[in-house]
C-alpha cells in the first residue's frame, strides 16, 4: 500500500505559531523602543551638562554646532525620539492585530456553535427547510442525486465515511434538539447544553462513575512493545498490541513502558486504548472503565475514573511529579488523554505531562494548555474524531495530521492496525515543519540509533467499583 498523503495544521508551522512570532516581535519592539527612549533622555542630559556649556566660553560656535547636531540626532525626522515613537507604534500594532486574530477565532467559533444550537432547536423548521434545500439540488443535478442516493443504498456504511462532515452536524445540532426535547418533555434535566461540551457534561451524569481498582499484571515483553521507540509508527504498534491484549483478555488494560537511558533519566510512554464497552446508562456502576459512559464524561470535560486508574499506574511504575509523561491514546484513549493533559500537575493528574499522541480521537474541546505539545493524528475517512463538532485549532502546541485512507467501513478507518499504523509511518517520513518540532519536543521518549535505552513494559488492568 502507497503511503498517503499528509495534511498538517497547527504546530510550530500554523497559524498560531505566526501569532506567537508576531507577539516577540512586538516585545522585542517594544524592548527597543524603551532602550532607544532611555538612550535619549540621556543623551538631551549632555545638552545641558556643565562641561558642554562651559566650553561655549571657548568656543562657542563648536559649542553650538554640536548641541544643534545633538539636538538633529535625538528630535530631528530620522532622530532617537522619532524612531522611539516607531517602535513603541509598531509594538502596539503587532500586539493589536494578534489579540484581534485571536478574539475573531474565538468569537467565531462561539458563533458557530450558537448557530448550531439554533438549528437543532429549531429543527421543526430548519428540517423541513433542509429537505426542501435537498430536493431543489436534486432537481437541478437529477443525475447526480440519483447516482448519490444509489451510492447510498449500495453502502451506506462507506457513504458515511465519504461525508464525515454529517456527523459535525450532527454533533453541533444535537444540543439544540436535545434542548428542545427537555423544553417539551418536563423532567429531563440531563438533557440539553449550550454547545457539546456543555451537552455531553449534563448527559454523563446518566452514568455513575465510582472510583478505580487497579490490578498490577506481569510485565509484557511483546517486542513491539519493549523495543526502544524510533518514531510514532513504533508507538502505534505498542499502543495496538496493548489495545489487542486487553480486548483478548476481555479487560481495560493499560501500559506503562518506562524507558531507562544510560545515565540513569528515566522517561515514562501510557498506552491507552479505546472503547470496549457500550453498556448503556441505568444499570449503577459499570465495572468497565473503558465504557460508553466514559466516553460521554470525557468530552464533557469531566476528571473520569479512567484517569484516576490511569494516575494510579503511573505512581506503582514509579513515576515521579517531575519525570516526563507521554500519553499515547485511541479513540477514547486520545479523549482521556487529553483531558489528563489539560489536569498536568494538578491534583487530578500531578505528573508532568509532556507529550500526547492522539489517534482517531475528538479532542477539539479539550483545552490542552500551551505547555504540552500534542500531535493528534486523523484518517479524513474516520468519523470519530468528528464526534465533538469541531476542527482542532490552529494551535502552536497542537499538530493536527490528516491522511486519507479509505477501507470501505467505519470500524476498519477507524482501527489502529487498518489506519493509524499506516497514518503513523507517512508521518514519520514527513519533513513538514510542524511535525518535525514535534519530534524534537518527544526526544525524550523517541531513541536515537546507537542510543543506548532499556524499556520496561508494566501493564495494568483497571475497572471501578
Amino acid at each position: 500500500m502507497s503511503s498517503p498523503e499528509l495534511a498538517v495544521s497547527g504546530g510550530a508551522g500554523g497559524i498560531e505559531a505566526e501569532l506567537a512570532d508576531l507577539r516577540t516581535l512586538a516585545r522585542s519592539s517594544a524592548d527597543l523602543a524603551e532602550l532607544l527612549a532611555s538612550t535619549g533622555v540621556s543623551c538631551h542630559g549632555v545638552l545641558v551638562d556643565p562641561d558642554v556649556l562651559a566650553s561655549a566660553l571657548l568656543d562657542p560656535v563648536g559649542t553650538a554646532r554640536f548641541q544643534a547636531a545633538l539636538l538633529e540626532a535625538l528630535d530631528g525626522p530620522r532622530g532617537l525620539t522619532v524612531l522611539a515613537l516607531t517602535f513603541t507604534a509598531r509594538a502596539v500594532t503587532l500586539e493589536a492585530a494578534a489579540a484581534a486574530y485571536e478574539a475573531a477565532d474565538a468569537a467565531l467559533a462561539e458563533l458557530a456553535d450558537g448557530l448550531h444550537w439554533a438549528a437543532g432547536y429549531l429543527a421543526p423548521v430548519t428540517v423541513p427547510a433542509l429537505l426542501l434545500g435537498l430536493l431543489g439540488a436534486a432537481a437541478h443535478d437529477p443525475v447526480g442525486a440519483t447516482l448519490e442516493v444509489a451510492t447510498f443504498l449500495d453502502d451506506p456504511e462507506r457513504w458515511l465515511t465519504e461525508h464525515p462532515g454529517l456527523v459535525d452536524a450532527a454533533a453541533n445540532a444535537a444540543p439544540g434538539l436535545a434542548g428542545l426535547v427537555g423544553t417539551l418533555v418536563p423532567g429531563l434535566p440531563w438533557l440539553g447544553g449550550s454547545d457539546v461540551r456543555a451537552a455531553a457534561a449534563r448527559l454523563g451524569r446518566l452514568w455513575p462513575d465510582g472510583s478505580p481498582v487497579v490490578t498490577t499484571l506481569p510485565d509484557d515483553t511483546d517486542l513491539d512493545v519493549v523495543a526502544p521507540p524510533r518514531g510514532i509508527a513504533d508507538l502505534m504498534r505498542g499502543l495496538d498490541a496493548r489495545n489487542g491484549k486487553g480486548a483478548t483478555a476481555g479487560e481495560d488494560q493499560i501500559g506503562v513502558r518506562v524507558l531507562t537511558r544510560a545515565d540513569g533519566t528515566r522517561a515514562y510512554i501510557v498506552d491507552i486504548p479505546g472503547t470496549q464497552d457500550w453498556t448503556m446508562p441505568g444499570g449503577g456502576v459499570n465495572p468497565a472503565t473503558n465504557d460508553l459512559g466514559t466516553n460521554v464524561r470525557v468530552l464533557g470535560g469531566d476528571v473520569t475514573t479512567r484517569q484516576a486508574a490511569i494516575a494510579e499506574a503511573l505512581r506503582r511504575a514509579g513515576a515521579s511529579s517531575t519525570d516526563p509523561v507521554m500519553l499515547v491514546g485511541h479513540s477514547q484513549g486520545g479523549m482521556v488523554a487529553a483531558q489528563a493533559a489539560h489536569d498536568a500537575g494538578t491534583a487530578d493528574f500531578d505528573f508532568n505531562v509532556t507529550n500526547v499522541v492522539t489517534a482517531g480521537s475528538p479532542v477539539a474541546r479539550a483545552g490542552i494548555p500551551d505547555s504540552v505539545q500534542v500531535l493528534a493524528l486523523e484518517n479524513a475517512t474516520d468519523v470519530v474524531p468528528h464526534l465533538d463538532g469541531r476542527d482542532n485549532d490552529d494551535d502552536a502546541n497542537v499538530t493536527t495530521v490528516t491522511f486519507d485512507l479509505q477501507n470501505g467501513d467505519v470500524g476498519r478507518n477507524h482501527s489502529i492496525r487498518d489506519a493509524y499504523r499506516i497514518g503513523a509511518q507517512a508521518v514519520d517520513q514527513s519533513e513538514d515543519p510542524s511535525i518535525a518540532a514535534y519530534r524534537a519536543s518527544a526526544d525524550a521518549f523517541l531513541v536515537r540509533p546507537g542510543e543506548e535505552v532499556t524499556v520496561v513494559a508494566h501493564v495494568y488492568a483497571i475497572g471501578r467499583k
